[in-house]
């Protein structure tokens, strides 16, 4: 993956080091909009799950190893995880990743929606950082608030990646931002705050169906960002084959699998079986059209 050759963005909030404090405004009502509220398997955004699984399949890493980390879990989170000072190196490809984001999506609004981007601000933390959807540690993965329009993420957990999994580990952290960044675009199209609004009158089977059709649609919205990644050359053909071959490994199903020693449980699912979320971002990559990522209007997922 070329990253190097992506454009910096400038949207990138470093608090790492700092009080937790400085990347929040203390008048939002954190309470609006808990973290939990786009699913994930113990607190764990969809981002942090997919890289948790992706770095398992492309390192030959038990992701068991990696999903340890999560609140609960038998494995305590290593102090060196939010201590250890990160690499120039690391910041360098966040900001690359997100620049490209913005780059993309400015021209897909432009050309297929016929309106601006308003790229999301992406804050960087150490240890813990209350955001306008409440407080969060390195342990909820890179998660998004649309309460304040950010992407969060703790670089310790990347870090903990590359000590788990190994240095090269770029396509894993890309596809998480990638798959953050699709959920500002749902905020923006104003997606969020409907799907928001009838979880809170549905009973808790159909609320999961929503939260798994606005996970899709990340995922689909990310293969959108990839599709036009690869054109400019920025992504390989093998990167592109593996992100379809990892696509399996982050489903509910197989998560369940993992976890429940087997067992799966459809009516809990939040993010999709493992053949709907390789439909759906092959979706994107293939079309590389945001309205082919309508995960909403079709009864077939």
């Amino acid at each position: 993956m070329k990253w190097d050759e992506m454009r910096e963005s400038d949207n990138v909030e470093d608090v790492r080091g700092g009080s937790p404090d400085s990347s929040s405004d203390s008048s939002s009502d954190s309470s609006s909009f808990p973290l939990g509220m786009l699913g994930g398997l113990g607190g764990l955004g969809a981002g942090g799950i997919a890289i948790a699984l992706i770095a398992g399949l492309f390192f030959k890493v038990n992701p068991a190893q990696i999903l340890g980390f999560l609140p609960n879990a038998k494995q305590p989170a290593p102090q060196a995880l939010v201590k250890q000072p990160t690499k120039d190196r690391d910041a360098a490809f966040v900001k690359s990743i997100l620049g490209d984001t913005e780059d993309t999506w400015g021209r897909i609004f432009k050309q297929q929606l016929k309106t601006n981007y308003q790229a999301p601000k992406l804050v960087l933390f150490d240890g813990s950082v209350n955001s306008a959807c409440g407080s969060a540690k390195t342990s909820a993965g890179p998660f998004y608030c649309p309460a304040d329009k950010k992407v969060y993420l703790d670089m310790g957990f990347f870090k903990y990646l590359e000590a788990t999994a190994g240095s090269d580990a770029d396509f894993a952290r890309a596809y998480a931002i990638a798959h953050e960044v699709g959920h500002h675009i749902q905020n923006l199209r104003g997606t969020s705050n409907q799907v928001r609004q009838l979880k809170s009158s549905s009973s808790k089977v159909k609320a999961n169906e929503l939260s798994v059709r606005q996970e899709l649609q990340a995922d689909c919205l990310a293969g959108v960002w990839g599709h036009f990644t690869a054109q400019r050359g920025l992504i390989s053909d093998q990167d592109i084959q593996k992100a379809l071959n990892t696509a399996t490994q982050i489903g509910d199903d197989y998560l369940q699998r993992q976890s429940k020693k087997g067992h799966v449980i459809p009516e809990s699912f939040t993010h999709g079986t493992s053949q709907q979320r390789v439909t759906w971002f092959k979706r994107g990559l293939d079309k590389g059209d945001i309205n082919q990522c309508d995960t909403f209007a079709t009864n077939q997922l």
